[in-house]
């Protein structure tokens, strides 16, 4: 696609403030939303504002070990939700439970460095032979359509009293700013469209509130003021915590981490690659030879890891930074790089970071419409080439979408595959056998050409 910026561009300091303030609202929902689950299940208190800090870390440590190639930003990951779970399972402690998020973490990241040592060795063909666009561009798209139920529901009830009316006109207000302005809009509007229709949404959504409170009818109420009463000012590090469990630590227990976060890890890797492959289509670079794929491994491995240390949640490639970088047309990692600071610095701003989380559900519910969207065309992007007349690749793609369309997830024990790892094996499995059935196929037919000619 046609960038405005690319990758080593460098716009000017408060154009890449503003695009990194995109950057944030895009990510920001879904990452402070995994220790909120995580805290609602288990009973713990993991911080939200650690989480953005975690993030900030983790996407800095990324960016160092992809020398600043790869302008993507890394998130709390909801494919480790379970793995979460059981570090808290069994009657384990807080202090034990938040140790065990650490080592959990450092379990994925030995996994991702595993990786990335097989593959400066043995190199990436492989990897494209196994997993090429036929695989890839279904997967992506299910990536984006997955999440589609979400973008829904919060459009339709992420406020705190209101009718689901209500929260619809707040949330295709903003969704349709955004698609003015990215498609109308000129310069700086057209490349900052997130953020007009952010600013738009929660403007309509304020009136409301103030109108329902007025008039005490809890169905005007969108958003929740009552979080400036108990503002959070500083994060609770996660490692704070943790230190305090090393007496309580056992070989039992770090057994049951590492079968609950190394499985998970090797299911996380295919995500992993799958938006990679995504950005590279986007940017018109292919991120698995420059910088490679196992500086990314390395980057997003160890990049979790740090995170975890200070917000307990391992991180991962978010899809939304992605679609960021597509819609807007701006793939400077400087953007990339502001952001993981502004992160950082913002999780340290009581207000600040109390604000954007008064940003209500069907706001950012318009936006997902659109993010969530362009994850999906752009997975669908990549097979416009693949020949769906043929049989054999119909059958692939169309198993791809079926199974993560439908919610195909399978449960051993502890481990999950999540619905993107289930159809990204699916699709692995049918191209191999049918690829093998074409070759034998193929060879016969040579055979029987050869005794013809006899």
């Amino acid at each position: 696609m046609n960038l405005v910026y690319n990758i080593k561009d460098k716009p000017k300091f408060g154009q890449t403030l503003l695009f990194a303030l995109q950057q944030l609202l895009a990510i920001m929902a879904a990452t402070i939303a995994v220790p909120a689950v995580v805290n609602g299940a288990t009973g713990a208190t993991m911080s939200q504002t650690a989480a953005l800090f975690g993030a900030g870390v983790g996407t800095l440590v990324y960016l160092l070990f992809t020398k600043f190639r790869s302008p993507v930003f890394l998130g709390s990951s909801f494919g480790f939700l379970g793995s979460m779970f059981a570090a808290f399972a069994g009657g384990v402690s807080m202090q034990l439970g938040y140790l065990g998020l650490i080592i959990g973490a450092c379990f994925a990241g030995l996994v991702y460095v595993a990786i990335a040592i097989a593959v400066k060795f043995a190199g990436v063909k492989w990897i494209n032979k196994l997993m090429p666009a036929i695989i890839i561009g279904p997967t992506v798209a299910i990536i984006g359509l997955s999440l589609a139920s979400n973008a829904v529901g919060d459009l339709m009830g992420g406020a705190v009293s209101a009718s689901p009316y209500v929260c619809i006109i707040c949330g295709l207000v903003t969704l349709f700013v955004t698609i003015i302005c990215s498609v109308y809009g000129k310069k700086m509007l057209k490349m900052i469209p997130f953020v007009i229709g952010i600013v738009a949404g929660y403007i309509v959504a304020a009136i409301f509130t103030l109108i329902g409170s007025a008039t005490q009818n809890p169905d005007l109420i969108v958003i929740n003021f009552s979080l400036f009463q108990n503002i959070q000012w500083l994060p609770d590090f996660t490692f704070l915590t943790a230190f305090k469990g090393f007496g309580e630590l056992t070989g039992g227990y770090i057994a049951t981490i590492a079968v609950a976060y190394i499985p998970v890890a090797f299911v996380v890797f295919a995500e992993h690659l799958a938006d990679h492959k995504n950005l590279s289509s986007i940017i018109g670079t292919d991120l698995t030879e420059d910088p490679g794929l196992h500086r990314t491994l390395l980057g997003d491995g160890i990049g979790s890891f740090a995170g975890a240390i200070f917000g307990g949640a391992c991180n991962t490639t978010y899809g939304e930074s992605i679609a960021c970088v597509a819609i807007s047309g701006n793939a400077s990692v400087k953007t990339i790089l502001y952001t993981a600071i502004m992160a950082i610095v913002v999780s340290f701003i009581g207000p600040f970071a109390t604000f954007l989380a008064t940003i209500p559900g069907c706001v950012m519910g318009g936006v997902c419409f659109a993010l969530y969207g362009f994850i999906a065309v752009s997975g669908l992007k990549m097979i416009q080439k693949v020949d769906l007349n043929n049989n054999r690749n119909l059958f692939v793609v169309s198993m791809i979408l079926v199974a993560g369309v439908g919610g195909l997830s399978v449960s051993f024990g502890k481990v999950s595959l999540t619905t993107v790892a289930c159809a990204l094996i699916l699709g692995i499995l049918a191209n191999l056998v049918l690829g093998g059935m074409r070759r034998k196929n193929e060879e016969e037919v040579e055979e029987s050409s050869e005794e013809t000619e006899e």
